[in-house]
């Protein structure tokens, strides 16, 4: 049997209706700069569930690495098993979790792929070795040993200087484009304040109070 290894409370800080933003970015936005203010070190470690054709779920941690009024904005082989099934089920859930504020936000919606002019210029901006290992790693397929993922990432960088790195056509971007969101703030007793925002057909939110 799993046991514990210690029991802990949560503090008892209070999220109340009247301190919430009518937009749900707005009120996003203020909580992830708190997380930064916290010194987190990924404060833009997000959980990404998607599923598969059939429903079959799946979800793994990545990076966000855009937000405006369009949406949440990551990156990832296209090829992926997370490619491949937004490919086939556009859908997704987002998950942030900042422990030290006892804060989680839920954000659900359909998915776009980012532009490549927008995929482009992002990839620009990565560090030499993670433009390298993007051409070198067949994300999620199998590979007989890490020797011989290091040789193709020798491979290729001999192949592409630094500062001349092209985008590989398999890497890419993708927008999830909300239509709810639910805050969560940790409360003493397990009761906990939770709101959930869900857009209205003329783009404007409804916010509800849910039970913890």
């Amino acid at each position: 049997m799993l046991r514990p290894l210690h029991r802990w409370e949560h503090s008892d800080r209070p999220l109340r209706r009247r301190d919430l933003a009518s937009d749900p970015l707005e009120q996003f936005l203020a909580w992830y700069r708190e997380a930064e203010q916290a010194g987190l070190r990924y404060p833009n470690a997000m959980a990404l569930a998607t599923a598969s054709r059939d429903g079959r779920p799946a979800v793994r941690m990545v990076l966000l690495r855009g937000v405006d009024e369009r949406g949440f904005v990551f990156y990832s082989n296209l090829e992926s098993r997370k490619g491949r099934e937004l490919a086939e089920n556009p859908y997704a859930a987002l998950l942030f979790y900042w422990e030290p504020l006892e804060r989680q936000v839920r954000i659900e919606g359909c998915v776009e792929r980012v532009a490549a002019e927008e995929a482009d210029e992002y990839f620009a901006t990565r560090p030499y070795g993670s433009q390298i290992s993007a051409w070198a790693s067949r994300q999620s397929e199998p590979i007989a040993s890490r020797e011989a993922l290091v040789r193709q990432h020798e491979a290729y960088a001999a192949r592409f200087p630094e500062g001349h790195v092209p985008r590989p056509p398999y890497w890419g971007g993708f927008r999830v484009l909300p239509d709810a969101y639910e805050f969560w703030q940790g409360r003493a007793d397990r009761l906990h304040d939770r709101f959930r925002y869900e857009r209205r057909p003329d783009g404007s939110w409804t916010i509800v109070r849910l039970q913890p």
